[in-house]
């Protein structure tokens, strides 16, 4: 449908994500109301002064935990669409303040929708779920075994190994408080287009980074930690687990994505939104010193166990019959040939005469952690959805992203 004058309401509009869409759909003169909660100071959030959109959205003071404001919040912008975005994301918060977590995304999701079946209103809604909802997915018998030595059990037993690419009927093993409370909103926003007919759509979304991601994310917290460095800020960059596996998209395709579900999705279905490749951690801290200008020759652990030569040369292969990109370390992780932990003592990233330190933080490593997460998403590719960019736009805009900050501070 067409967006041009078209009421469209954001929770969460202050987030990285909803001050972009804001942005993408007043571009196509759609009439925008953001959700924001009262503020003690009265300062418009950053994300939207940054974008300089401030004056042309409507914001309406409300909260999600608050059924009536949000009916105060649906009466004032009779939305044709409602975008909810509003959550706690952050996994690693979801593990120390559990109970925060659910009152915000599963109170404050099941909220929205009474309000609207309450008011008897006809919008479609775009729920943001989650890739984390897939949770443990099994890449091989390998790693298969070795969960059942650790844990026991799992279930659902996979019908199929490897389990991957993930495709919307992949079964639902959350590993995070956050990831059940996002299972929750997901099979909600589906009951009630069954039970009452709200035209809900859910958006199972992969990982997506950009420029003004919070600080918190791993993707940030590498490209910040590298900018510090180039500019002698930091002598090292500390990390977590460097193993894990994510499929990265840039922001604006995960936009495009969702305006597109917004005007094509069926009513009542789910959608995953990713790129269709996987990379490592490390692959995306090697990466960002690279872009940096760091030509990274050689990577090895402290102790000088385990080298890898040329580690960014990429190939592009098959894996788990999908053709993408990839770094030498990659290939060396996913065929179970290298893995790092807290007992390797770190990395040296060699870069000529220069010798990049890479330490590892015991506190960054997750209770509970997903391995790999790689999209399968041909079936909103069905709808018209197109990739448009690569792991190394995402990496060139955060960087750009703290040069600015740096600048602009005038430090």
């Amino acid at each position: 449908m067409p967006l041009n004058n078209k009421k469209v309401l954001i929770t969460g509009i202050s987030g990285f994500v909803g001050s972009l869409l804001a942005k993408a759909l007043l571009d196509q003169e759609a009439e925008v109301f953001g959700l924001l909660r009262r503020r003690g100071d009265g300062i418009t959030p950053r994300n939207l002064s940054r974008l300089g959109i401030t004056e042309e959205v409507r914001f309406i003071e409300g909260d999600l935990e608050n059924i009536s404001s949000l009916g105060d919040s649906l009466n004032i912008s009779e939305p044709d669409m409602i975008f909810h975005l509003a959550a706690q994301s952050f996994v690693p918060r979801s593990f120390s303040n559990p109970l925060e977590t659910m009152s915000s995304n599963v109170y404050g999701t099941a909220n929205l929708l009474e309000a609207i079946r309450i008011k008897d209103l006809n919008p479609v809604v775009i729920f943001a779920a989650s890739s984390e909802e897939y949770g443990f997915v099994v890449s091989s018998e390998a790693q298969y075994k070795q969960a059942l030595e650790k844990h026991g059990t799992i279930f659902p037993e996979p019908e199929r190994i490897p389990e991957l690419p993930i495709s919307e009927t992949n079964p639902l093993r959350p590993m995070s408080p956050y990831a059940v409370s996002k299972v929750y909103g997901d099979f909600l926003m589906r009951n009630y287009w069954h039970s009452y007919g709200i035209k809900t759509i859910v958006s199972r979304a992969f990982n997506h980074e950009g420029a003004g991601r919070g600080n918190m994310f791993v993707t940030s917290v590498i490209t910040n930690q590298t900018m510090k460095l180039k500019f002698g800020d930091t002598d090292s960059i500390v990390i977590g687990n460097v193993n894990a596996f994510r499929d990265w998209s840039h922001i604006s395709d995960i936009i495009s994505g969702y305006i597109l579900l917004a005007e094509k999705g069926k009513y009542g279905d789910v959608y995953n939104q990713g790129s269709m490749r996987t990379n490592s951690v490390l692959s995306y801290l090697l990466l960002s010193l690279a872009e940096a200008g760091y030509h990274i020759d050689k990577v090895e652990t402290v102790h000088g166990k385990k080298k890898v030569e040329d580690p960014l040369e990429t190939t592009r292969t098959m894996d788990f019959g999908v053709s993408f990109e990839k770094t030498k370390i990659d290939d060396l992780m996913l065929n179970g040939e290298l893995e790092f932990g807290p007992d390797d003592g770190g990395l040296v990233a060699h870069a000529g005469e220069i010798d990049l330190k890479i330490i590892f933080d015991t506190q960054r490593f997750r209770p509970a952690e997903v391995p790999i997460l790689l999209s399968d998403t041909r079936k909103i590719a069905r709808l018209g959805f197109r990739v448009e960019h690569g792991l190394k736009d995402i990496i060139r805009d955060q960087l750009n992203h703290y040069l600015s900050e740096k600048y602009r501070k005038g430090s």
